[in-house]
This record gives C-alpha cells, structure tokens and sequence, in this order.
C-alpha cells in the first residue's frame, strides 16, 4: 500500500509540474511525458557531472545516483496498465522487465540473480535490484532498446501514449548511453528494495555551479525560480497526503494477515525453485558425468577395433605369404612346362626345315633333267630326220613319256605348292617363338617381382615380430633425436617399427602392405623403405 500512495503521489506530483511548466497543453500523457523527460535530463547530467568530478565508483548511498533510479522508476511505471489482485490494485515494473531476458538472453543472468535474492519479495524490488545490476554492467542503455524496440509486445503492459510507446522513451534511451563512463559498485543484497518510497528530490538540482558563476543567465535564474515555486506547492501537497497515509495504515493492518499467506506462499515457491536449481545442477552433473563416460566407452571401442585390425592385417599377410608361395610354384612348373613346349617346337622346326631342304634338292633334280632330256630330243631329231619310221614307232614311246614327264611335272607343282605352304608355316613358328619368348621374358620378370615382394612381406613379417608396438608410458623421450616429450612435443608411433618418435622425426607417410594408405613413419624406415622400393624398381 506505501508503494500503491507513492505512486499516487508521483501521479500528482507530475501534474503538478504540469501545471507550472505548460500549462497550454491540453493533453496530460503529452505533458507528463515532456516532464519526465526533462527530469531525466537533468539526473543524468547532475549524475555524469558529480561522478566525473568525485573521481571514483559510487556506490548506493550516492543521493545523484538514488535520484537517478526514482526518476528511472517513473519514466518506466509512466503509462503502465493496473493489474488487480486478490489484495487490490497493483501496477508493476517487474513484468515488462522481465520481458528482455526472452528478448536479449544476454540479461538471462541479472534476470536469475534477482529471482534467487531471498530478501527481495515483490516485483517492485526485483525491478529496482534489475535496474542497479545493468547499471552495474553498463548495459541499461543496451537492455532498454532492446525493449522499446518491441512495441508489439509492450502494448500489453502500457497504455497508448505511455512514455516508453513514444519517441521520448528512444530519448531517454539514447540519454543512458552516457552512464556507460560512471563505473558503479552497488550492493543489492543489504538494501531494503521492496519498502523503498520513490520520491523526487528536487533540492540537489536546485544549485547548478554555473548558474552562480555567471549570474547574468537569465533563463537559468527563470528556471531554478520556478524549480522552487513547484518544490513550495509540492511541500504543502506532501503535508496534505499525510493525514491519508495515516488514514490508510489501518487498512494495511487488516491486510497483514492476507500479507503474511502470501509471504508464506513466496517462501514455499522460493524453497522450490531452489529445489529445482538443484536438481538442475544435479542433472548437467549427471550429464557431464554421463558424457564422459560414453567418451571413454568409444575410445575403448575403437582401440579394440584397431586391435582386431591388427590381427586381421596379420593373418591376410600369413595366407597372402602362402597364396604367393603357392603361386610361385605354379609359375615354376609352368616355365618348366614351356620350355619343354619350346623344345618340341624347335625340334619341329628343324624337321620341317630338313624336309624343305629335301623337296629343294628333288626339285633342283628334276630341272636338270629336264633339260638334258630336251636337248637329247632336238639332237635327235635334227641327225635322224631321215629314220621317221623309226621316230615313228619311237614317238608313241614318247609321247608315253612325255605323259608320265607331264605327271611328274604336275607332281613337282604341287610339291613347290606344299614348300610354299610350309615356308608360310615355318614363318609362323617364329613369329610364335618369338612370342613364347617374350612371354618367357615377362614371365620371369614377374617371378622376379613376386620374389621381391615376397622378400618384402618376410621382412615386414621380420620387423613386426622383432619391433614390438611400443607403448606411450615406455617412452620419456624421442628414439632419433633423444629431446623429451612435453606438451607441444607429443609423441607419435612409427606404423613400420613401431617405436615412438617426435613430429619433426616421424612427418613422412609411406604406404606399407599391412595399410590400406600411407600412414606414419619414421624417417630411419622411410629412407630404407624408399632404398628398398628403388632397387626393386
């Protein structure tokens, strides 16, 4: 109720100045709004200008500083719609304040904080403790933007022509942008913010140093003049309003005991919302805790599955080794069976190339003959013209002969026939000779690089049963360059040898046969890696 006839006063109070400063305005929204606004001006500059000149961080028995926040008080309760309770009337700066913690999360922990103070009961109180925090973070002028800048939203605690509605809220907004350079050191918790009566001191803002400097400011002196007009009238109006206080405390006697229920019931809400804090802090534990445990859980799952990898690689190796031994094998006796192919083909050659020197001398041979038997016949006929009875009975025998000659020499084309067809086919076998021995070659090159490379895998199978995975714990310092590990030397492991080595002396990668990719090794295996892979080549 103390608060309810503070806010009634303030009401006439501004009326009042009303009154005094414009009285040709008609509205009184427009009129309370021009005065809250100059009021505003003045705490702020009376407020930047004393701690600027006091040289330290003020604290809250700094009366410009409690003048600041009762001007503040007001210009925000300006316009503010009456809510009714089961006590009465009620008008509250909490709500709308409450409002930017959904607006700008950044407030999230001034709005938590003046929830858990336990000596603050009412929504006024957790205004006026919100109010001190930002001053105290040097964000009220950010946290107050924030909210005019939503007026959709404020419709539902001001009425229209409210100060925080109009242009002077974006005023007053960009008037607390100054504060920023006072540093303030306030403690919430000792005062009492709920019974606090916020009433306008004007008494401070009635000595202005420059006006007594220079006492020829008229429009000053005009002011501070009609400053002490209002400061009169608001006396006698004061003096007036305390036979009602007085009138109204045995109202407030008989809602004491409505009071005293419902402080029961905030402390009952306020021991459960501890409650939940808690329970709260006890679940992100739990959570934490939980992570952590799902952390070590994947990490063990993964070094079993790098285990089983191992093992895998290993026996593949194993029946690799054999598969290439087997092969070798198969390889071998195929050599062998090619070599005894090569033999019978040469020894074919060499028959059919005896044969063909066969049918060449009988060919030769019957050439000769040939000839000489021409010539016989024309020596013949040329001394026996006259003996044509016996060339006669000599011609049919002849003729008999030169048939059998004509079948001879019928037989002899189709031998000349057959050692084309077979110098066609001898040059066939050569060209497949050829061929089988270009295979041989290539044959035995691969040979070659299967046993490389089964030389290989003995030696990886070598170096993995002679250098054992070193572990983390064994090693205090680098194999190569003997420097201690530390916390920007980590130590890395050679996938080849298995040792431990720094980064400098392990950054080559290299693929080796028991890796899918290249992976890490020292630069002792990969220079006798890139040696090896070389002389293979």
């Amino acid at each position: 109720m103390i608060h309810e006839h503070s806010k009634n006063d303030m009401s006439q109070e501004v009326f009042v100045l009303m009154h005094l400063c414009c009285p040709a305005v008609k509205d009184p929204m427009v009129v309370e709004r021009s005065n809250l606004l100059s009021m505003m001006k003045l705490s702020i500059k009376v407020l930047i200008q004393s701690s600027l000149s006091l040289g330290r961080s003020l604290d809250s028995e700094y009366p410009p500083l409690q003048q600041f926040f009762v001007v503040l008080e007001h210009c925000i309760k300006h316009g503010l719609k009456v809510k009714k309770t089961f006590i009465g009337q009620n008008k509250s700066i909490w709500a709308p304040l409450e409002l930017i913690e959904k607006l700008c999360p950044e407030s999230a922990d001034i709005a938590t904080s003046v929830r858990d103070m336990p000596g603050i009961k009412t929504g006024l109180g957790r205004a006026r403790a919100w109010l001190h925090l930002a001053l105290m973070q040097k964000k009220i002028a950010d946290y107050m933007k924030v909210l005019i800048n939503r007026r959709d939203l404020l419709w539902e605690f001001y009425d229209p022509g409210a100060l925080i509605m109009e242009e002077e809220g974006a005023v007053i907004v960009g008037m607390l942008v100054g504060l920023n350079v006072i540093d303030a050191n306030l403690c919430v918790k000792g005062e009492d913010l709920d019974s606090q009566v916020g009433v306008i001191d004007f008494s401070m803002y009635l000595k202005d140093p420059q006006a007594t400097e220079n006492t020829q400011d008229d429009s000053k002196m005009t002011a501070i003049l009609d400053q002490k007009h209002y400061i009169e009238e608001l006396n006698r109006h004061l003096s007036c309003t305390v036979t009602d206080l007085q009138a109204k405390m045995d109202s407030l006697e008989k809602t004491n005991s409505k009071l005293i229920e419902e402080v029961t019931l905030q402390d009952s809400q306020a021991e459960l919302e501890t409650y939940r804090q808690t329970r709260q802090g006890l679940d992100e534990m739990y959570n934490v805790v939980w992570k952590q445990y799902k952390e070590e859980k994947r990490i063990r799952q993964e070094l079993q599955k790098e285990l089983e990898l191992q093992i895998g690689l290993k026996q593949e190796m194993e029946v690799a080794m054999k598969l290439l031994e087997k092969d070798t094998r198969e390889k071998q006796d195929s050599l062998v069976a090619l070599r005894q192919q090569l033999d019978h083909v040469k020894n074919l050659n060499l028959q059919m190339f005896n044969k063909a020197q066969v049918f060449i001398y009988f060919f030769r041979f019957m050439c000769c003959f040939c000839s000489l038997f021409r010539a016989g016949l024309e020596s013949a006929l040329s001394t026996e013209k006259e003996q044509r009875q016996n060339l006669q009975r000599e011609l049919q025998r002849e003729q008999d002969n030169s048939t059998e000659l004509r079948t001879q020499l019928q037989q002899l084309q189709g031998l000349q026939t057959e050692l084309l067809d077979l110098r066609q086919e001898k040059k066939q076998l050569q060209q497949l000779c050829e061929e089988q021995e270009q295979a041989l070659q290539e044959m035995g090159l691969h040979l070659s690089q299967s046993k490389l490379k089964m030389e290989d895998f003995k030696e990886v199978n070598k170096a993995l049963k002679n250098h054992a995975w070193l572990k983390d714990d064994e090693a205090t310092q680098c194999k190569q360059c003997q420097k201690e590990f530390s916390i920007s030397r980590r130590k890395h492991h050679c996938r080849n040898c298995g040792d431990i080595y720094c980064n400098s002396c392990s950054s080559n990668e290299l693929a080796l046969p028991s890796f899918p990719r290249p992976v890490r090794v020292c630069d002792v295996c990969h220079s006798l890696l890139l040696q090896r892979s070389s002389i293979g080549s």
